[in-house]
């Protein structure tokens, strides 16, 4: 192998090298684009739960609560501000674990 092959040789694993570096770039960038859970956290969480009203609001008195109450926090309740359920569906399609609000009255 003479001294002209050597560098020839080199030159190929650069080329190689950098075109896999930048294949593999352009994976992450796709991945994190269109796979990624983290997507789901930049989304806006409340879709569309009084969107004319700068800030959604809701107040209880604690005598109208009765003895329990279960309280939305996904946003996606078709009974907001009160639970449906619908967490659970919201949970599995993007991964995450919100719940509802309980309140009850603490037993004497």
């Amino acid at each position: 192998m003479g001294p002209g092959q050597n560098s020839h040789v080199r030159a190929e694993w650069i080329a190689a090298v950098s075109l896999a570096a930048g294949a593999a770039a352009v994976g992450y960038l796709a991945y994190k684009k269109f796979l990624s859970k983290d997507k789901c956290s930049k989304a806006m969480v409340n879709p569309h739960i009084q969107k004319d009203n700068p800030k959604v609001v809701h107040a209880f008195d604690m005598e109208d609560l009765g003895d329990k109450a279960v309280y939305c926090r996904c946003w996606r309740s078709k009974k907001f501000p009160l639970c449906d359920g619908s967490h659970t569906k919201h949970n599995e399609e993007t991964g995450d674990n919100v719940g509802p609000l309980i309140i009850k009255r603490k037993e004497a």
